[in-house]
This record gives C-alpha cells, structure tokens and sequence, in this order.
C-alpha cells in the first residue's frame, strides 16, 4: 500500500510539474506568439516570460516580427509595345500583427509571392520598352504601393520592391546596340556641323575687322594725304604770291631764282626716276650754267644792295638824310634774265 500511495504522489508531483512548465512560456526578441484557448485565437505574447492557462490555452503560431527579404522568381513580362522581357526583383516586408498574419492568410510567403509577380506583369505590362529600360525607379514605386495596399489587411507592410534585372531578348539588344552607335554617330556629327560652323562665322567676323579697320586705314592714309596736299598747295600759293608782289615791285631777280629753282628740281626728278636706266644731260649746258649763273647774280645782287644800304645809312649827315628821303634811291639795272629760256631749249633723247 506503501508502495501504490508512493507512485501516486510522483505522478502527481509530475503533473503538477508537467501543468507549470505548460503555463510558463519564454518569446524570444523579435518574435511573437499566438495563443488559442480551445482552438481560438484568444492573445498574442511578446518578447520575454509570459504565462498560460495549461490545458486549456495552447501556443498557436510563431510570428516573426523582424524585416524579412524574399526573393522573386524571373518571369517574362510582355511590354506595351508587344516586346518580351524577363524580369526578377526582390521584396522586403515586416509583420505588424502577428493575429492578422496568421490567421487572415494561409501561406504568407506565398501569397506575398504571388502577388507581387502579379503586379509586376502588370505595371510592366502597361509600358514600352524604352520606357521600361529608363524608368526603373518608377515601376519600384509603383509596385510598392499596389503591393502595400493589398497586403495591409493581412497585418504585413511592404517596405520596399527593387527590381534587379530586366533582361530584353538578344535580338532586342543587339537593335538597341546599333540605334545606340546611330544615335551617337548623329550626335558627332552634328557638334561637328555646330564646330564647322562656328569656326566660319569667326573667320568671317575676322575677315570682316580686317576689311573694317584696312578701310579706316586708308581713309586716315587718304586725310593725312590730302592735308599734306593742302599745305603744299598753301605754300605754293604763298611762294608765288610773294613771287608775284616781287615781280609787280619790279625785282627781277625773284622770278629768275622761282624759274631756276623749278627748272632744277624737274632734272633731279629725272635722275631719280625708278624707270631710267640711262640718264641724257641736255645739248645745251650753257643753259643750265646761265641757270645757276643767274641764282649767283640774285644771290650777289641781294648782298650787294644790303651793303651799300648800311654803308649810305652809316655816312649819312642829316641833311643828307632828308635829301635820300626826299629822293629815292637809283636801283641798277636788273641783269637780264638767264635761265633754262636765256639760250637756246635744252634737248636730250
């Protein structure tokens, strides 16, 4: 009896030991557990120590609460403009309810799976290619919030969908490798057009300052020329009408002196000429002695006359004085003009 009484308190101390490891449950962090009382869903236990009614409440599912990544199948996906490509992705997503993603959805993996390739088929779907190839960032946004909105009655956030690869077919890449050396070979030719271009107007605009400023140069050229023409003029004007008032006053020797000057000037014109090889001195040299003979005699004629004005003027007496006042002065008679007319006209071949 001793015997039967010792085996029922050890299976009772181990029901009694069995029931308390049943009420007393350990979550680990990022997890969540369910619990069911009678097979219904009746709390969720978070992270830590937490207690159960035993044989009545039951641990029903495990949830992981942490950020999860999975992976999306390659799948073809033909485009709007009738173009098959094959794309893959990745998704991340979190749990938020641990009840509602465990008892609103079956498989969640799944479903999370199959939804999102759905939705991939159909937002690349509604795209052309090139469209497709350029605008990666758009599809991802709207893949996420189609995806979100589907599975926010299942307690789970989608955080982010990336699409990895969008593989066209080879011989859709092959067409798009020579549009691409096409398009680049347009594009050169056309800043080469541009730089051709350019470097005409710039030659141009060139050639036109050029043309400008040789044209200043000459007008400044023809004014310098035309006043120095002028001043010429002016002094030749002047000579002769000093010359003039000398020959009205009766002063000869002037007029032998402009003719000789004239006359001398002409031959040193002919001896400097580029296109004289062989220079002729005239027949008559006599003319061109009688030349200079009558600038000797104008020269002579001047001094002399200065002379004989300041000896009168240091001997005169007063009275003298008066008289050569009252009386002009004898003037000699003017030498006869000589000059290149004197003889005979000078003649050269």
């Amino acid at each position: 009896m001793f015997a039967g009484f010792s085996m029922f308190a050890i299976a009772v101390v181990v029901l009694v030991i069995l029931t308390l490891m049943m009420g007393v449950r350990q979550v680990p962090q990022g997890y969540n557990y369910t619990v069911e009382r009678f097979g219904k869903y009746h709390s969720t236990l978070t992270p830590g120590l937490a207690l159960i009614l035993p044989w009545i409440d039951r641990v029903g599912r495990r949830m992981n609460m942490m950020e999860q990544v999975l992976d999306v199948p390659s799948q073809e996906v033909i485009t709007k403009d009738n173009a098959t490509v094959t794309a893959d992705g990745v998704v991340f997503f979190q749990v938020l309810d641990a009840a509602r993603a465990s008892y609103e959805v079956a498989n969640l993996e799944i479903a999370l799976l199959n939804l999102i390739m759905t939705n991939i088929r159909t937002v690349m779907g509604s795209m052309d290619l090139d469209q497709l190839l350029s605008h990666r960032d758009e599809i991802n946004v709207r893949l996420l919030g189609v995806v979100d909105q589907a599975v926010e009655p299942w307690g789970v956030k989608a955080t982010r969908i990336e699409i990895k690869d969008i593989v066209p077919p080879r011989d859709l890449v092959e067409s798009m490798g020579r549009q691409m050396k096409a398009e680049r070979e347009k594009r050169a030719n056309i800043l080469e057009a541009e730089g051709l271009r350019q470097a005409e107007i710039l030659r141009a605009e060139g050639r036109k300052q050029s043309v400008v400023l040789d044209a200043e140069g000459r007008k400044e050229a023809a004014f310098r020329d035309a006043e120095a023409r002028e001043r010429s003029a002016q002094a030749e004007a002047e000579a002769t009408r000093m010359v003039s008032e000398a020959i009205a006053s009766g002063d000869l020797a002037a007029l032998n002196y402009f003719v000789a000057e004239k006359y001398v000037r002409a031959l040193d014109g002919f001896a400097k000429a580029p296109n004289q090889k062989t220079f002729i001195l005239p027949m008559d040299l006599a003319g061109i002695a009688g030349s200079i003979g009558g600038i000797a005699e104008i020269a002579k004629s001047a001094l002399g006359e200065s002379a004989t004005d300041d000896s009168r003027r240091q001997r005169a007496v007063p009275g003298q004085q008066a008289q050569a006042q009252a009386r002009p002065a004898s003037r000699p008679p003017a030498p006869p003009p000589s000059g290149p007319w004197g003889g005979n006209p000078p003649t050269g071949v």
